[in-house]
Formats: C-alpha cells, sequence, structure tokens
C-alpha cells in the first residue's frame, strides 16, 4: 500500500486538526495536557469514533429492519415484489397464494438475502473503519516517520476484510439454488430469479480488495 494514497483522506482531517489544536501549552501542567490533549492523532481518533457511533446506529436500525420488515425484490418491468417475515409472498402489494411448502421456500430464500445483506453491511463498516484508521495512521506516520510499521498494519487489516469478502461470495451458490427452487416450485416469483451464476463469478473475480 503506498502512503500518499491515504494523502487525499489526511486532507479531509486537516480541517478537524486545525479545530483541535496541535499541542497543549507548554505552561500547562502534565496532568492538564493529559487531560486536553489536542494533537492531531487525538483529534483524528475522536473524529474516528464519532463516525463509527453514527455507522453503528445506522447498520442497527438497517438489521432491524431486515428482521422485522418486507424484504423487497425487483424486476424490469415487474411490479415490486416482497417477502414477509412469516413468508408471504406479495406482488404489488397483493398476496399470491402459496402452500406450506413454497412458504417454506420463500422463508429460506428471505434467509439467504438477509444473510448476505447482514454480512454486506459488516464488511461496509469493516471498510469504513479501515478507512478512517488508515487516515489516523497516515497522520502518525507524517509526525513519527514509522511509515514501514504503518503500512504492514493497514495491510493485515485489508487482508482480514479481503477475507470477509471471500465468505460472503461463498455464500452465493446457496442463494442461488434456494432461488431456482422457488422459481421451480411457485411460477408467480419465476420473473423475479434474476440471479444466476455469473452473478457469482463477478463476485470472486472483484473480491480483492486494492492496497
Amino acid at each position: 500500500m503506498n502512503l500518499l494514497r491515504l494523502m487525499p483522506a489526511v486532507l479531509l482531517c486537516l480541517p478537524l486538526i486545525a479545530c483541535g489544536g496541535t499541542s497543549t501549552s507548554s505552561s500547562n501542567s502534565s496532568a492538564d495536557a493529559s487531560a486536553t490533549d489536542t494533537t492531531p492523532g487525538k483529534a483524528v481518533a475522536d473524529a474516528t469514533g464519532e463516525i463509527g457511533r453514527s455507522v453503528k446506529e445506522a447498520t442497527d436500525k438497517a438489521r432491524e429492519e431486515i428482521a422485522k420488515g418486507n424484504i423487497k425484490i425487483s424486476s424490469d418491468k415487474q411490479p415490486r415484489a416482497e417477502i414477509t417475515p412469516d413468508g408471504r409472498f406479495l406482488i404489488a402489494g397483493k398476496e399470491v397464494q402459496t402452500t406450506p411448502a413454497q412458504r417454506r421456500q420463500l422463508l429460506d430464500y428471505r434467509g439467504h438475502i438477509a444473510g448476505i445483506a447482514q454480512d454486506g453491511m459488516e464488511i461496509g463498516v469493516a471498510g469504513a473503519k479501515l478507512g478512517a484508521n488508515a487516515a489516523s495512521e497516515a497522520i502518525k506516520g507524517v509526525f513519527s516517520g514509522d511509515t514501514d510499521g504503518i503500512e504492514k498494519r493497514i495491510n493485515a487489516e485489508a487482508e482480514k476484510l479481503e477475507a470477509q469478502a471471500k465468505q460472503l461470495c461463498n455464500r452465493l451458490p446457496a442463494m442461488l439454488a434456494s432461488q431456482q427452487a422457488l422459481a421451480r416450485d411457485l411460477p408467480a416469483f419465476q420473473p423475479y430469479a434474476s440471479m444466476d451464476q455469473s452473478d457469482i463469478d463477478d463476485c470472486d473475480t472483484n473480491k480483492v480488495v486494492n492496497r
């Protein structure tokens, strides 16, 4: 990873640094300096923490909506379809009559969608944290000169993120099988079965995290 790539993020943090100041006054006691740390690293760390809290609130709300709300399915030139938490299938707001077996299939397919969506959110949160941490580490590197150590730490985190993305791709074959079975046994669902093998192949191709 070239640290020069982090400079846009560093520049975005400069207003935060300006607001926070660069150092405590030499006349302050060591206790006061500790309590009122306004170094660049501290300013960025505080901003990163606030971003993390905001992201967590948003993802918690999204998880609740996925668990308790209807999962919407769209398809070209088709009215919107939905799968309810109890396995009912709606098209344009109207329920399609289904058998108990079909409802079980709908719930299975819904479970795949929900699981992948939640995993995707986890990867998104991890990516946001990685970006914020990279900016913070880059600023520290400017003052410490430890660019090699920072690069190693950021690359290690990026490798973890890449592993998470791989796990997400690994879930797609089971989702495709569930969709195909549902489309076979519930004709009304067939127009909404738009996923195919190319989606799995594309995920495997694009999952690498650029460093």
